[in-house]
């Protein structure tokens, strides 16, 4: 399956249930903000607290950091790892693979623990894969289209400015 967000959008409804779902799993969760990134780093979403950095930098390095991971889980003989964990001595994050193709990633502080947080985040993992996979499976039916379908469309299109 490709990686990255190359083929794929949401609709306002699958925006409305992603929203729900991750606010949902920060107050239960106590934590700060989550933020989706897609696989070649490109931010999705953001719901919580506007992070106090550049997001998009930040969705970028997200990325890369999740496909070093990738790398490091190959090398120990794992075909990847699904969760990474950095603890800072303030603040710390958590992130979770979402579809094979997008990258949930928690901010919390010491308002809450790990052991919440990962509690929490299995409900939220689940939901939001279950909203992506619906997404994807739409672009791949777009993907479909047989070769040539819009070709009239082309050629009116073409007639029109001429």
């Amino acid at each position: 399956m490709p990686i990255g967000a190359a083929t794929w959008s949401f609709t306002e409804d699958d925006f409305g249930a992603i929203t729900i779902t991750l606010q949902r799993f920060l107050y239960d969760a106590k934590a700060r903000c989550a933020l989706l990134v897609d696989r070649s780093g490109q931010l999705v979403a953001t719901v919580g607290e506007p992070p106090n950095f550049d997001a998009t930098a930040f969705a970028t390095l997200t990325a890369a950091d999740f496909s070093a991971n990738d790398q490091l889980a190959r090398l120990i003989g794992e075909s990847d790892f699904n969760v990474l964990f950095h603890q800072g001595e303030k603040e710390s994050m958590y992130l979770a693979d979402i579809a094979r193709r997008v990258i949930l990633v928690v901010l919390f502080d010491n308002r809450t623990t790990l052991g919440l947080v990962r509690l929490r985040m299995k409900t939220a993992v689940d939901e939001l894969t279950r909203t992506f996979e619906g997404v994807f499976a739409r672009g791949n039916a777009r993907d479909a289209t047989p070769p040539g379908f819009l070709a009239g469309a082309e050629d009116e299109i073409d007639r029109l400015f001429q």
